[in-house]
């Protein structure tokens, strides 16, 4: 594992940044029975152990959200992808934070 920084945003500021209708992609890095049980509904799912086969599915002139379940797994996820160029942050508290509305299913 690196020492890559990652950055961060809480929960609240990946809500009003959706609120105001920024133009943001967020990636759910989150297995597929934790997806279905409720994400946002802007999310992209690519679980965490896909994601070297599936990184190049991302925007690298976009800034992309990762979220997990709590925040570990996404910031796995920020380090890695900033390693290969791409402009990630993490929403620290993952979706036990979320307060949002979610989708349930696939």
């Amino acid at each position: 594992m690196s020492n890559t920084p990652v950055n961060e945003l809480d929960v609240e500021e990946v809500q009003e940044m959706i609120a105001k209708g920024e133009k943001i992609d967020i990636i759910d890095v989150r297995e597929d029975d934790e997806w279905e049980s409720g994400h946002i509904s802007q999310a992209k799912h690519i679980p965490l152990g896909t994601l070297t086969a599936r990184h190049q599915e991302l925007d690298a002139n976009q800034v992309t959200i990762m979220v997990c379940r709590s925040g570990g797994r996404s910031a796995r996820a920020c380090e890695y992808l900033t390693e290969q160029g791409y402009k990630v942050i993490n929403m620290s508290g993952g979706m036990l934070a979320w307060e949002g509305p979610v989708v349930f299913g696939k």
